[in-house]
């Protein structure tokens, strides 16, 4: 299954109700898991990002469980799609 990153930060509305933070985490897993993805690791950070979180899934399931994330309020993401090295090695088998 393809990997995706996705980078949080808290909107005004999560850093509002933080306490609750690791009782929504537990809330997207389920309702990742609902939509076939699997969420590998999360991590609270410093930083420009509050959250880190690794998920696997099919493009089209990391999108729409992004986007009913989204409409909760909060957290705004980023997500970009990851690669093992051995995806970046069939990749790059036939550069010249």
């Amino acid at each position: 299954m393809p990997a995706f990153i996705t980078l949080a930060s808290f909107t005004e509305q999560g850093a509002r109700n933080i306490k609750e933070s690791p009782a929504r985490y537990e809330a997207f897993k389920s309702a990742a898991e609902a939509a076939g993805v699997t969420v590998k690791s999360v991590h609270w950070t410093t930083g420009a990002f509050d959250l880190v979180i690794v998920a696997e899934g099919s493009e089209d399931a990391v999108m729409t469980l992004a986007l009913k994330t989204a409409a909760l309020g909060n957290v705004r993401t980023q997500t970009m799609r990851a690669f093992s090295v051995a995806e970046m090695r069939k990749l790059v088998a036939d550069l010249k």
